[in-house]
């Protein structure tokens, strides 16, 4: 009975660890879509982040990333979309939903909406998607761009060790694990 408890334990904390996302589909990522080419760049590492941001074009996209930004702080919890806990495919779903958008409950799932662009057409609102296990070569992580500031690009995600925080695209870690950047709105 006790080795069943602890390999239920396991199995739970394996899944808790695995993904970000609330369903797990497999959508694989295929590079046979033009890729833009990842380019070595040398980042101001002065460069420092702001809670506030400069109003878009589209006023969605401003409510968007202010409302998700509300959420800055907030736990990290497997399939959770409140401030109780929050995954990184639920705060982009809950911060759209909250503004009449619809996008899939799943990272996976969302990279395949919307307009897939280059970094260099990256602006406040956008999606960036990652692989962060490299061994299986599926998106599983997925971050709101808030701010361009200085050529970094800040983007709000949820992580299972901080929950939801503000980070920089150049920084090692999400740079070498960045897939692709989409546009839903």
């Amino acid at each position: 009975m006790k080795q069943s408890l602890r390999l239920g334990i396991m199995i739970l904390a394996a899944i808790f660890l695995s993904s970000c996302g609330a369903s797990k589909p497999k959508v694989v990522t295929t590079k046979t879509e033009t890729t833009p080419k990842k380019k070595v760049q040398h980042y101001d590492p002065e460069i420092t982040q702001t809670k506030e941001v400069i109003q878009p074009k589209d006023e969605r996209v401003y409510n968007i990333v202010n409302y998700a930004i509300g959420f800055e702080g907030t736990k990290y919890k497997y399939g959770g979309t409140t401030k109780k806990g929050m995954d990184c495919s639920g705060l982009v779903y809950v911060s759209f939903q909250e503004n009449d958008i619809q996008l899939p409950r799943s990272s996976r799932d969302m990279s395949l909406q919307g307009e897939r662009l280059y970094l260099k057409d990256v602006t406040v609102g956008d999606l960036l998607f990652f692989e962060t296990n490299k061994n299986r070569k599926v998106i599983n992580h997925v971050g709101l761009v808030v701010d361009i500031s200085q050529g970094d690009i800040l983007f709000i995600h949820s992580t299972t060790s901080l929950g939801v925080v503000i980070s920089k695209l150049s920084e090692n870690y999400w740079n070498n694990a960045f897939v692709m950047a989409r546009r839903v709105i």
